[in-house]
């Protein structure tokens, strides 16, 4: 039996077992085969010749955004609007066969826009190219889920499974999970509060599932079965993501309203080019970019090309900052004038760990170099000659 038949089986089973208290330790257990066979999936197969054809371009910009939907749901129009670059659309399903790059200037930024086949049922086990199309999504910034606003809600349940499927986790943060393999000592499980989703029982049957034997577990918050088998997987991808319904121009107002008032959501028609600029204002909020300017000593701050800084690209303090200017920067910074919303005086002097946010302008103060023999009395040797019998003769004093 191959691995899709096993995860299909699972599957079956699972969905006939009623979930009550007699069964929850039956269904983790069965949660866990699933995930861990799912990842055989993924795996690249044993004796494979290299990698195949895949869709992935060189990363550009300061952010990456990928657009994944349905075939025919105005994907290809959307990166022409934003972008300018000239995507093939047209009335039948798969018009784009390929990752199609195209570049939004926005907020004196750059941000690299893919436009990825769409993708179907069953793309996770591999139908219809899906695999490539979720691997450019895993490195990715942000994702803009691209659905048909005339269409049911189904059609964002069946996106959100198959990207949970390969490990993308949307819009959630990673579980506050302690996890650590050890060598002996057997498992050692503790929480910080009540848990009323898993126990030790159940703990220590996924962990057994996994073949681990010894290990430390630490609770610091009321988890789930599914993120404990995440922090075990640990190839877990978490990203934030945008459901975008195009096609609002054939819908009534009451439905575009409903729409619009659920999280995570943004409406437009890309056809007609309508509510463009609330998408770019709200992609630009969930990707987190922050705008740093430089000020060299003595002169005006240089507006027209920021440093950009983001949480997932290294993060946004002062220490990244300079690592961002140069490698070798950080061992002459003496200290930081920063102006901005994130100081209370201007300007502020700030150390190495002070977050930046959004238009800040800093200035970096090097350290001087400093003279060897010091200054006045505190020299560690004289100018004159080492010996006294070099040594000038002062004048005498007048009689």
């Amino acid at each position: 039996m191959g691995v899709l038949e096993r995860i299909k089986e699972i599957e079956t089973e699972m969905a006939r077992t009623q979930k009550n208290k007699a069964t929850e330790y039956h269904l983790g257990q069965l949660k866990a085969k699933l995930a861990r066979l799912r990842t055989q999936l993924l795996e690249p197969a044993k004796g494979s010749s290299g990698a195949g054809e895949g869709f992935e371009v060189t990363k550009f910009g300061h952010g990456r955004v990928a657009l994944i939907g349905f075939p025919s749901v105005g994907k290809s129009t959307l990166l022409t609007v934003l972008t300018g670059t000239r995507s093939e659309a047209a009335a039948y399903e798969f018009t784009t066969l390929t990752c199609i790059p195209g570049i939004i200037n926005y907020n004196d930024t750059k941000i690299q826009l893919l436009d990825l086949p769409g993708i179907i049922e069953g793309a996770s086990q591999g139908k219809g190219r899906g695999r490539q199309v979720i691997a450019v999504a895993k490195s990715s910034d942000l994702v803009l889920m691209v659905l048909d606003a005339s269409k049911s809600d189904a059609h964002r349940q069946i996106l959100t499974k198959e990207l949970e499927s390969v490990g993308l986790r949307l819009n959630k943060q990673p579980p506050n999970i302690y996890f650590k393999k050890k060598k002996t000592g057997g498992i050692s499980f503790n929480s910080t509060g009540p848990l009323s989703h898993i126990d030790e029982k159940l703990c220590y049957q996924i962990l057994h599932e996994y073949k681990i034997h010894n290990a430390e577990v630490l609770f610091r918050e009321d988890s789930t079965v599914d993120d404990l088998i995440d922090v075990i997987e640990g190839n877990r991808k978490y990203i934030r993501c945008l459901y975008v319904y195009n096609k609002i121009d054939v819908m009534g107002i009451d439905d575009v309203d409903r729409l619009a008032r659920q999280p995570h959501s943004v409406v437009i028609s890309a056809n007609l080019e309508l509510n463009m600029d609330h998408l770019l204002a709200r992609m630009w909020e969930e990707m987190g970019l922050v705008r740093v300017y430089t000020k060299p000593q003595g002169q005006q701050p240089d507006f027209a090309d920021p440093v950009v800084l983001s949480t997932d690209r290294g993060g946004c303090t002062v220490r990244d900052f300079c690592d961002h200017i140069h490698r070798g920067l950080l061992k002459d910074v003496k200290y930081v004038l920063c102006w901005g919303v994130s100081v209370k005086h201007q300007p502020q002097r700030c150390g190495l760990g002070h977050v930046l946010q959004d238009e800040d302008v800093v200035q970096i103060v090097k350290k001087k170099e400093t003279e060897e023999e010091g200054r006045g009395r505190f020299k560690s040797h004289v100018d004159g000659p080492a010996r006294i019998a070099d040594r000038v003769k002062k004048a005498p004093l007048k009689q």
